[in-house]
């Protein structure tokens, strides 16, 4: 994972995001004008594109309904989230805010939502708190872990 910061012409910008998203996974693209209003300046987090290659392909990880089979309800993980504070948040806590938010944008959690970008942006912080090396879809990283930790428990 890498970030990306960006300098170009307002009359650019839209066609720059979309070929960083098409080059890249991208997460939330933040923009602000520059200094001098004239033209766009934005960051990004992104990582490569899936390979086809093995080791942490696209290919290699589990699917979201192996992944998932034995989750529990999303208003069961949603209270489980809620009851625990800010400061006793480790990363049960994050690998299944980041799990359940991936089933949400998966349309895998009847009445719950969530955006591409969020669930996108909690997978990069996993991937940061298991100081992981991982190419490809970072989503499919928390699909792997979640899987793992579901399995041990």
């Amino acid at each position: 994972m890498f970030e990306i910061r960006v300098i170009c012409d307002l009359d650019d910008t839209e066609r720059v995001v979309a070929a960083l998203d098409h080059t890249f996974t991208t997460g939330t693209v933040t923009v602000y004008p520059t200094r001098d209003g004239k033209r766009s300046r934005f960051y990004v987090r992104a990582d490569h594109t899936p390979t086809n290659d093995t080791g942490n392909a696209k290919t290699d990880w589990p699917t979201p309904e192996a992944a998932y089979a034995n989750a529990p309800s999303a208003n069961d993980e949603m209270a489980w989230l809620l009851g625990h504070p800010y400061g006793r948040r480790g990363r049960e806590w994050w690998l299944r805010r980041a799990a359940v938010n991936d089933r949400m944008v998966l349309g895998m959690t009847p009445r719950y939502t969530s955006s591409e970008a969020n669930a996108l942006d909690l997978a990069h912080r996993l991937i940061e708190m298991d100081n992981a090396s991982v190419t490809g879809d970072p989503r499919a990283y928390v699909r792997q872990q979640y899987a793992r930790w579901a399995n041990s428990h």
